[in-house]
């Protein structure tokens, strides 16, 4: 169906657009609750959780994956509605990411060595971490196509990335309790991986799930 058919037919059939934030806090509050559930009973919170909490880089991890699920509920707030655009979301999504990764080539850039940059890269989870963060944020994902569905975007390949976005940004900030890493190295390449697989999986399902 096309933007214009879309948009006439909720009009002929005075079916209002239901404003989305209200679901998409749910959303949120429900995938969550489900990856922290999963932290909990599968990978464990990490041992020296309380002493890591007390440090700037723990938070730091937090504020760059918490950026970019607000990224994804911008974009996918806007896209959820007839002719939407998520030009806020992948602004700050791309400004986050782009910060990081510069942080990270920095710090791999002022290391002693190769092998120590290599080591920040590496760190001890490089296997799990962005596989991790994918299982964790499925359901939230499931959750949000869903309720995505049920609103009005006219942007199927678009919602779904920007709901992938929103998914993965939360699962990676719970996965924080578990993991280890406190280098800008690993969290830029390897947490950033596991939401974009997330946001790239939403993409795709969204092409069929989200359409009209």
């Amino acid at each position: 169906m096309r933007t214009e058919d879309l948009i006439e037919a909720l009009a002929a059939d005075g079916a209002p657009i239901r404003p989305p934030p209200r679901r998409l806090a749910a959303v949120a509050g429900a995938g969550a609750l489900v990856a922290l559930v999963l932290v909990l009973a599968w990978l464990r919170p990490r041992h020296d959780l309380m002493q890591a909490m007390q440090g700037g880089m723990f938070w730091m991890k937090a504020l760059y994956t918490g950026a970019l699920g607000l990224a994804g509920y911008l974009a996918i707030e806007r896209l959820s509605r007839p002719a939407g655009g998520g030009r806020r979301g992948w602004q700050l999504g791309g400004a986050a990411l782009a910060v990081f990764v510069a942080a990270g080539v920095v710090q791999a850039m002022r290391s002693p060595d190769i092998q120590a940059a290599l080591h920040m890269l590496r760190g001890h989870s490089w296997h799990s971490c962005s596989v991790n963060i994918l299982l964790l944020g499925l359901p939230m994902l499931a959750l949000g196509l869903v309720a995505v569905r049920g609103m009005a975007p006219t942007r199927p390949v678009a919602a779904g990335f920007a709901t992938g976005l929103f998914a993965g940004g939360v699962a990676a900030t719970v996965y924080g309790l578990h993991c280890p890493e406190n280098t800008f190295t690993f969290v830029a390449l390897w947490y950033s991986l596991g939401v974009l697989l997330l946001a790239a999986l939403g993409a795709l399902l969204g092409r069929w799930v989200l359409r009209w």
